[in-house]
């Protein structure tokens, strides 16, 4: 049972260290806490140095790059002042972002995320593969974790005005650029592989959305959150969805191709 141990413990340390840790007094300070990310522009330059470094043909670079993208497109957006609740955007961005890098850094990868760190070099698989893996890591996974988080760091619940408005404000902008990001992954696919490998290739990643999976990350932040002190149903929850979540990465990294050549 060591590994579920590990797993209360890493999620106790994700939401605040207890399981039913005090929340801030609203209008107190939002004070970081340490290893988080301080800005958006820390967390923007953070990415850019893990592009910088990882091989070209390195799947999760893949995933980093889609994940840059998105990142400094909600930046533009906060300093547009698109959202009505800017600092709670912020944070959840840093928070979430934040899952990220831990599993970049961690010895060994959360049941989410092992499909795509233990295929990263592997043959027989094209770019939008590793990078629709990592989306269906972090948004299926992470992002409940993190939209209760930065409610308990801002004394916030997922009821509060404006909190679920601001949520989806960002699939909005995530649809506007999903065409943009799938076409550019597909239109080098042929590049890549033979063309007999395309049409398969669109099939396995056709059926996932990020609007979906953002929409059912938001129905398990609210699972999560009432879940809140009824240990064990809560940790053997998260647990389940991690492994789940790893079966979908498992298939969306299904070998299409033998690139050996």
């Amino acid at each position: 049972m060591g590994w579920f141990s590990d797993a209360v413990g890493w999620v106790r340390s994700r939401v605040g260290g207890s399981p039913n840790p005090a929340a801030p007094a609203p209008g107190a300070p939002p004070d970081l806490p340490p290893g988080q990310p301080v800005s958006v522009d820390a967390l923007v330059a953070r990415m850019r140095e893990i592009d910088h470094t990882l091989p070209a043909d390195d799947g999760v670079a893949d995933f980093n790059r889609m994940y840059l993208r998105v990142t400094e497109l909600v930046r533009d957006r906060l300093v547009a002042g698109w959202f009505a609740n800017p600092a709670f955007v912020t944070r959840l961005d840093l928070v979430f972002a934040g899952l990220y890098l831990d599993a970049v850094g961690a010895a060994t990868p959360d049941p989410s995320w092992e499909p795509l760190f233990t295929t990263r070099r592997e043959l027989g698989r094209v770019p939008i593969q590793f990078a629709l893996a990592g989306m269906n890591a972090h948004i299926n996974h992470d992002l409940p974790v993190a939209v209760v988080t930065t409610c308990r760091q801002l004394g916030l619940t997922p009821d509060s005005p404006g909190v679920e408005a601001d949520y989806q404000r960002v699939n909005e902008l995530l649809a506007a650029v999903q065409e943009e990001v799938r076409r550019s992954f597909l239109d080098g696919i042929a590049l890549a592989v033979d063309e007999k490998y395309a049409g398969p290739v669109a099939n396995l990643v056709s059926g996932w959305s990020i609007t979906r999976a953002r929409d059912a990350a938001w129905t398990n932040a609210r699972v999560l959150w009432s879940l809140d002190g009824a240990e064990p149903l809560r940790s053997d929850f998260l647990a389940t969805l991690s492994r789940t979540v790893g079966m979908a990465g498992r298939y969306l990294l299904t070998p299409v191709a033998d690139l050996a050549a």
